[in-house]
């Protein structure tokens, strides 16, 4: 029986109409008196053109923050950074109870130890299949496959009906580490009841069947075997299963691996912790490389998405200091290129082919496989489950539109359409829009937190596109030109087409400016500021075809 009033809403901050950032609220009770779950807390990564200089992207949570009182908890569903990456950065300005599995807080805290973070959550160490009562929220662990140990989906309870928030799954019954898909669990969750499902729509596009872990790591053992030299494999490091793979198939090579990439280190220290790495041979530094046959070394490194500080990156560049790989070795991308990614992943591979090594990818073989339900996949679970709502997340919007289609064409009549910011009521029916915040982001800048406008992104996308020039104007007790204007140019070309410089270009369109300015108006230094400002930008607009930022500064003359 739920109270006079009560609504059960879902609010998404980050993860709906995006990929990343995934951030859900649930609300139970009267629209002025909510208790609030969250679920995930992650980032996603800054596309370098929008966003020069930072690093990561996180969501605003302004208003849970607002409402932290009654933010009854915080509930991660595993262990990638664009469920959890968020976490130490904003958990100090909400101070709510967390829930994660072993191998998510392990992850957790050896980041927190990583990054120096004096304020962690202290996390309730939870287990897949185990149901915890978090203030009015029953909330179900129930273990799905994904590319990572224990991934959960969350069976939602409250007064108002039961609910399931996927999380990242797929079905996969060889996942090569952890337990498999829950597959009786969640077909008894569908016989209890399901009002509403908030569902991974990454591969709402894909038809047929994500491939299974252990298929990848047929394909991979197969690339290994047959390498007459040194072979490097690269992978994302969370994917703890894969990584297991490529040991065994080097084992079963009579190959060592060695292990390069701090973010790859900490994950198998981790994971050997939670036990994921039971029975596998020592693995080696990169100091042995040097030392180990050809034919006997099997390199295990981060750098599968081009970053330039990798390791990947720097042995394609023949630079790095211990390791290096010779023509006829051989590297296998484990992995896909994340959008965005692409120019600096292909730098890479040109790299590495331009040394004679050779590259292997998934065009090429199975060797890698998608942590995300395709379209046969969802087809299932909407049968497992059979839930009355369907609310597409964990996609941009052209995987939510293609998500909406299939779950129409596939029975469920009732799809809501949310992006970030858009509250949905789940109970009472009918399911629908009821509110909306304006959903903002925070960046991450070195080692602040701001908001775009705090950190001036618009001025360094300027400064990118059309650097900068600096001017210094002296003027004399008389309100005189002193001297030339000062004139310092950054990322601006030196000459125009005619060879002459910008530089002594401006001073003089900046000398003519002032002088243009009666001498008595010359007394408001904001005078003499903007028409030289405005003579910089005109001229470079005229002649280089692109308005640079501008400072000037009106100086007294000694």
């Amino acid at each position: 029986m739920t109270a006079p009033g009560s609504e059960l809403v879902f609010l998404p901050l980050g993860g709906v109409g995006e990929i990343g950032m995934n951030l859900g609220l649930y609300g139970v009770g009267p629209p002025h008196a909510r208790k609030w779950l969250m679920v995930d807390c992650g980032v996603t990564f800054a596309e370098g053109r929008w966003f020069p200089g930072v690093d990561l992207i996180l969501p605003d949570i302004s208003f849970i923050e607002e409402e932290r009182r009654d933010l009854v908890g915080i509930v991660i569903t595993h262990a990638h950074e664009d469920h959890y990456g968020a976490l130490l950065d904003l958990w100090p300005r909400l101070q709510a109870p967390v829930y994660a599995t072993q191998f998510t807080t392990g992850l957790l805290r050896a980041k927190a130890i990583e990054n120096g973070k004096l304020v962690t959550p202290d996390v309730n160490v939870v287990t897949q299949g185990e149901t915890l009562q978090i203030g009015p929220f029953s909330v179900e662990f129930v273990p799905v496959s994904h590319s990572i140990p224990e991934p959960n989906a969350l069976a939602i309870r409250t007064d108002h009906g039961l609910i399931v928030h996927t999380g990242d799954w797929k079905i996969d019954p060889e996942p090569g580490v952890g337990i498999p898909i829950g597959v009786e669990r969640l077909k008894e969750l569908g016989e209890e009841g399901v009002i509403a499902l908030m569902c991974d729509s990454t591969n709402a596009q894909r038809p047929g069947r994500s491939p299974s872990e252990h298929d990848v790591a047929e394909g991979l053992k197969s690339f290994i075997a047959s390498a007459p030299h040194r072979v490097a494999v690269t992978a994302f490091s969370s994917n703890v299963a894969r990584i297991r793979a490529v040991c065994e198939a080097a084992a079963a090579t009579d190959r060592h691996v060695v292990v390069m990439g701090r973010a790859m280190r900490r994950v198998i220290e981790v994971a050997t912790e939670c036990g994921f790495m039971d029975g596998l041979p020592k693995f080696l530094s990169e100091d042995d490389v040097g030392h180990l046959p050809r034919d006997k070394v099997l390199v295990l490194l981060t750098g599968s998405q081009g970053e330039e500080r990798a390791a990947l990156a720097r042995i394609a560049s023949d630079n790095h200091p211990r390791v290096a790989l010779s023509a006829g070795d051989r590297v296998i991308f484990s992995s896909r290129t994340i959008p965005g990614n692409e120019k600096a992943v292909n730098e890479v591979m040109n790299g590495l082919a331009l040394q004679g090594i050779e590259v292997v990818t998934d065009s090429q073989g199975l060797v890698h496989t998608s942590g995300h339900p395709r379209r046969d996949e969802l087809v299932e679970l909407y049968g497992w489950l059979k839930p009355k709502v369907l609310i597409p997340v964990h996609g941009e919007p052209v995987h939510l539109a293609a998500h909406e289609r299939l779950a129409k064409a596939n029975g469920i009549d009732n799809v809501v359409m949310i992006s970030n910011g858009k509250m949905a009521r789940l109970d009472p029916a009918p399911a629908a829009v009821v509110d909306e915040i304006e959903p903002n982001i925070l960046l991450m800048d070195g080692r602040l937190l701001r908001t775009p406008e705090e950190a001036n992104v618009r001025e360094r996308r300027a400064l990118a596109f059309a650097g900068v020039v600096t001017a210094v104007v002296t003027l004399d007790d008389r309100y005189e030109l002193d001297d030339d204007p000062l004139v310092v140019l950054m990322g601006i070309p030196a000459r125009d087409d005619e060879g002459e410089t910008f530089r002594e270009q401006l001073v003089d369109e900046i000398a003519g400016a002032v002088e243009s300015i009666p001498r008595h108006r010359r007394r408001d230094r904001d005078t003499v500021v903007q028409a030289a400002r405005r003579a910089i930008r005109s001229h470079m607009s005229q002649h280089w075809g692109k308005k640079p930022l501008c400072h000037v500064f009106v100086v007294s003359a000694p």
